[in-house]
């Protein structure tokens, strides 16, 4: 084979397996900005409500003293 064809030909296979290499970098990347906001999102909770129709108690509102049961 031609000396000349060859380094061609081995230097396109070294750009391809560069060019692979930074995408899968950039895959990696991608999976890792992915992974990281997924965990962001769950540490985000949603506030549940305190009373049944669905409001909040406000921080200046007294907590109930005793579970108002239902008597018989």
């Amino acid at each position: 084979m031609n000396p000349y064809m060859a380094m061609e030909m081995a230097r396109q296979r070294s750009a391809e397996r560069l060019e692979a290499a930074r995408k899968a970098s950039l895959v990696k990347e991608v999976r890792k900005a992915l992974r990281h906001r997924e965990r962001e999102e769950v540490l985000v909770l949603t506030p549940v409500p305190d009373y049944v129709d669905g409001t909040f108690r406000r921080p200046e509102d007294a907590a109930p003293a005793e579970h108002a049961g239902a008597g018989r």
